[in-house]
């Protein structure tokens, strides 16, 4: 992240008066945890909707947060203006085991676990027909020929599938790596994934129960990582982001397909999606924060377009830690032809 530029006086006092309350300071706190809505909020703090509404409101005044509109939600997250990241060195303060923060904790973990345990139903009843859902809203044979473009025919060694679901991209991708692994938190996913890697003899990958949070796989250690159609599910997507890239080995690729942004509200009331798809901006905004380059970004709009069909975007992201060590290795031997 990059240093904080400097705040005039009457900036750094607004913001210290914005945060000056214990309502806002609870709620800065919560918000390093990741976005939430004021429907999640409202819950953890036991307080009234137009409350929460009033405090947020204040602390988006004073620069502290943002606020993120999806549809008939909105989202907010600290600001990374200048005075957002001195609030946040401030908070780094608060004693964790203060009565207040840790109820609050408590409650933000239970709000987390009945979001994930609605996702996860939804994904039980739907694992035998997934693809055919997913197929309504955009060509998937249009998505997998993007992706393998975009893949490139050079072989690498091992693949990562985050949120695998039937295993799809192991299938589509089986003769670009030598070792695949697959993960999902869905038993009924991994079983129907199971199946389809057998019928097509995709021998060489495996699929593993696990938390896109907490993934079971050693760091350093994939050339290509995809999350397919999965961060639309999720509360905090760029901590996600975050957990795969540091699987990637250097100079390891991670590619992100997912929705553009839309308004569709029934994915969220009928198909357990979190967020209304990604805009460019908050992609690269997250990709740029854990130190991975943005190398492509591809759109695919349906080419009929109806009032359900959803474009869907390919973030095509590398780490570039080889790229640094090839420079200096270039910069090294000029020095070295030069004082020859």
């Amino acid at each position: 992240m990059r240093a904080p530029k400097t705040i005039g006086l009457d900036q750094l006092v607004e913001a210290l008066r914005g945060a000056g309350e214990t309502t806002r300071l609870r709620l800065l706190a919560l918000l390093q945890s990741g976005d939430l809505t004021v429907k999640d909020l409202t819950q953890i703090l036991g307080q009234s909707q137009p409350r929460v509404s009033r405090h947020l409101k204040l602390l988006v005044e004073a620069e502290l947060i943002e606020r993120f509109p999806e549809g008939s939600w909105v989202y907010y997250r600290p600001s990374k203006s200048a005075v957002g990241l001195t609030t946040q060195t401030l908070l780094e303060t608060l004693n964790p085991s203060d009565n207040v923060l840790q109820r609050d904790q408590e409650r933000l973990a239970e709000v987390k676990s009945r979001n994930a345990e609605s996702a996860a139903r939804y994904f039980a009843q739907s694992a035998q027909d997934w693809d055919t859902i997913r197929s309504h809203h955009i060509s998937e044979q249009a998505v997998e020929k993007a992706v393998l473009e975009i893949i490139g025919d050079k072989p690498f060694g091992t693949l990562l599938d985050v949120g695998t679901g039937t295993g799809r991209m192991l299938e589509l991708l089986q003769n670009h790596y030598s070792d695949g692994v697959g993960i999902d938190s869905s038993l009924e996913m991994l079983a129907v994934a199971r199946a389809n890697l057998d019928a097509s003899n995709t021998s060489h990958a495996q699929v593993r129960f696990g938390d896109i949070f907490n993934l079971p796989v050693a760091r350093n250690t994939f050339d290509v990582a995809v999350v397919h159609q999965v961060l639309h599910f999720l509360d905090d997507p760029g901590r996600a982001i975050k957990e795969i890239a540091q699987a990637l080995r250097p100079g390891g690729r991670l590619l992100i397909v997912d929705f553009a942004p839309h308004e569709l509200e029934f994915l969220r009331s009928e198909h357990a999606h979190r967020r209304l798809g990604f805009d460019e901006a908050q992609i690269a905004n997250w990709v740029d924060e854990i130190g991975l380059d943005l190398i492509s970004t591809t759109h695919l709009t349906p080419e009929k377009p109806r009032a359900d069909a959803l474009t869907v975007n390919i973030w095509l992201a590398q780490d570039p830690r080889i790229i640094m060590a090839d420079d200096t290795a270039r910069t090294l031997s000029t020095i070295n032809s030069e004082t020859a």
